[in-house]
């Protein structure tokens, strides 16, 4: 029997295949409109009998590409009276201090469907106005007249007691319209985040129930579990009903499968470098998958556990233009899958893919292959198109270096921003456009080393497979982090652990405990691992990240959180191959920093484990292309990565 991780982008569905021995990989262009159609291709274009597969995890797009493009559900938000423009009125704060034009994404609920409740709850959970009957008689009423598709509903405190929210949401209930209650999604302080985060949650619950329900049908009752964005695995119920959860559920599957795949030849100091050909996401892992419980996705806040992922729009089909006073620019405008970059033989706009090809460093015969058909000619009209009157590989070359800027100021941002030295990790690199870029990328940074691992293109897919099943708790809870306190912080911990007991109707579940803390006073938390040390731990944490720390100040505990893991079948990563002939290279012309090069080209499914080769050299494969430069020197690990020293 098989089991599949499915990675759906937004250029290309990936699938990686298990039978318990060996894997294997599927690539198929991406369908916007209706994913699913490029999911169920997938899997019927593979030689093994669809009959065999017994289990599929899929990560998907469908709740990003509806919050990015506004295409969620019409979504009333009903919120203590008073507090109604908290999500447009957000921190007072702007995200481009010195952009003048620059104004704030608009609310995903407009001002006519916020509506308030005359109710209140304070900060300890105490009840000091209870909804009235007739006022949430009123409120439903309207409700039904106003033709909304979801409902959000976030009291004021209602983390602390969610008496008043229950009470209004049973009444709404009756609408038969998808409810959203802030309390069960996110129990924690902060009411603009919290409210936000409800708000996205319901905008998207139609969108996404509906493709669930429409895969699962496709799937002919197959099992089917989706990535959320910490890395877990939840079921499609779960799914359909907190799809902020999964928003960032592809590239987590990557981050998942690098930190193992690394973990298993002693690097766990990594940063993860995943360019596809939309976007780039990145992630640092220093010593283990690093999370976050706040972000910010197309003007929305999120605050729910994730993997501490940044993306910015770089990708092989990032458009390439010249703006006002005829300066190139590269992005974040994506060709996407249809019509894609000029090289697919339907659009016209010249891309970073087009850019590699007309400098040799893909080739052509190569693309998922050799089944995709590729026109390299219509590349050298696009990018030529941009500027007669230079050699179109110098234009290629700016391109190439534009790209790279973005994407290493990104890297900078989650190393260097965040108190960590790039040069102490290893840049892990897969996507399909990843290869052509790392070992430049890694240079500009200092990292000495780059993992190029097994059918990159599909790593996000393979990781899925070796994703854990887990659930995230969290709740607001004040206390100290000295030894007088953690009595009573125990006791919290453990209605957590009943909490999830009951919740997922399992007994052998295993936990990790972890805290948001701060000095007192402070405005914001880093979080740690709950321990007797816990103090201790915070104090090095925030002189890490910031610089200095406070010893004489008390560290407050604000949230704990509880991871409950249920123990589940994982697949079993197999080293690679070893022994074969000795592979064979071919020789082309590539441009290089200006002038022509030759570069040797293998497969790089003939690479095997021990085998050293120089740079410069290209590597082809189904999945993905590599493009590793002149004064590199590389080696094959157990595992078939490609491990490439860029400073020998």
């Amino acid at each position: 029997m098989l089991s599949v991780g499915i990675d759906a982008g937004g250029t290309f569905t990936d699938f990686v295949f298990f039978d318990g021995k060996e894997i294997s990989v599927n690539k198929v262009p991406s369908t916007p409109r209706d994913p699913s159609i490029a999911v169920l291709k997938g899997l019927q274009s593979h030689p093994v009998e669809f009959s065999r597969i017994s289990e599929i995890i899929h990560g998907t797009t469908v709740a990003t590409n509806a919050l990015l493009e506004r295409q969620g559900a019409r979504t009333c938000l009903v919120t203590t009276k008073g507090f109604e423009d908290v999500i447009e009125i957000r921190r007072q704060n702007r995200e481009k201090l010195y952009d003048l034009s620059w104004n704030p994404e608009t609310p995903l609920v407009p001002s006519e469907l916020r509506l308030g409740v005359s109710e209140r709850t304070d900060y300890r959970g105490c009840v000091l106005v209870s909804p009235d009957e007739a006022e949430v008689a009123e409120i439903v009423e309207k409700i039904s007249s106003l033709g909304v598709e979801a409902i959000a509903v976030c009291f004021l405190h209602s983390y602390a007691n969610p008496e008043n929210e229950r009470a209004v949401g049973a009444a709404l209930g009756k609408l038969g319209i998808p409810i959203t209650l802030s309390s069960e999604l996110v129990a924690e302080f902060r009411e603009y985040e919290r409210t936000s985060t409800t708000v996205l949650n319901s905008y998207l619950i139609p969108k996404v129930s509906e493709y669930m329900r429409s895969l699962s049908r496709r799937l002919e009752g197959k099992s089917l579990s989706i990535m959320q964005s910490n890395g877990g695995v939840i079921s499609v119920e779960q799914a359909a009903e907190g799809p902020a959860k999964i928003v960032l559920s592809g590239p987590a599957g990557g981050v998942v499968g690098a930190f193992e795949i690394c973990a298993l030849s002693g690097r766990k100091k990594i940063i993860t470098y995943d360019m596809g050909g939309t976007s780039t996401d990145i992630s640092l892992c220093d010593g283990g998958v690093s999370f976050t419980t706040e972000n910010t996705l197309g003007g929305a806040a999120l605050k729910v556990p994730m993997i501490n992922i940044s993306t910015i729009g770089a990708g092989g089909g990032s458009i390439a233009y010249m703006a006002e006073g005829g300066i190139l620019k590269v992005g974040p405008r994506s060709a996407g899958a249809d019509p894609g970059p000029a090289c697919y033989g339907k659009g016209v706009l010249p891309t970073v893919t087009d850019a590699n090809i007309v400098l040799g460093r893909m080739d052509p015969g190569w693309f998922l292959g050799g089944e995709m058909k590729i026109y390299p000619e219509r590349s050298f009209e696009a990018l030529r198109s941009l500027t007669p009157d230079h050699a179109v590989e110098e234009i290629a070359e700016s391109v190439i270096r534009i790209s790279n800027s973005n994407m290493e100021k990104a890297l900078r941002v989650i190393s260097v921003g965040r108190g960590y030295d790039p040069r102490e990790f290893s840049l892990v690199s897969f996507g399909g456009a990843g290869g052509l870029h790392a070992c430049d990328l890694a240079r500009s940074l200092g990292i000495g080393e780059v993992v190029f691992p097994r059918s990159p293109g599909a790593l996000s897919a393979y990781g899925m497979l070796l994703a854990d099943s887990f659930k995230d708790y969290g709740i607001t809870f004040f206390s100290f982090a000295d030894g007088d306190h953690l009595e009573e912080t125990d006791r919290k911990f453990a209605d957590l652990e009943k909490l999830a007991h009951t919740d997922l109707g399992r007994d052998d579940l295993r936990f990790e405990k972890h805290v948001d803390a701060r000095y007192r006073r402070q405005s914001h938390e880093l979080t740690i691992p709950y321990s007797d040390s816990m103090a201790l731990d915070f104090h090095r944490e925030h002189e890490r990240v910031y610089g200095y720390m406070k010893e004489s100040s008390e560290v407050e505990i604000v949230t704990l959180r509880l991871r409950a893991y249920m123990p589940g079948r994982k697949i079993e990563i197999l080293p690679a191959p070893k022994g074969g002939p000795k592979p064979r290279f071919s020789s082309k012309e590539v441009v290089f920093e200006g002038r022509k090069i030759r570069a040797e080209c293998c497969e790089r499914e003939k690479l095997r484990p021990g085998f050293r080769f120089e740079g410069p050299c290209i590597l082809h494969e189904r999945t993905a292309t590599a493009f590793i430069p002149p004064d590199t020197a590389c080696e094959v690990d157990d595992y078939g990565s490609v491990i490439v020293n860029v400073n020998p």
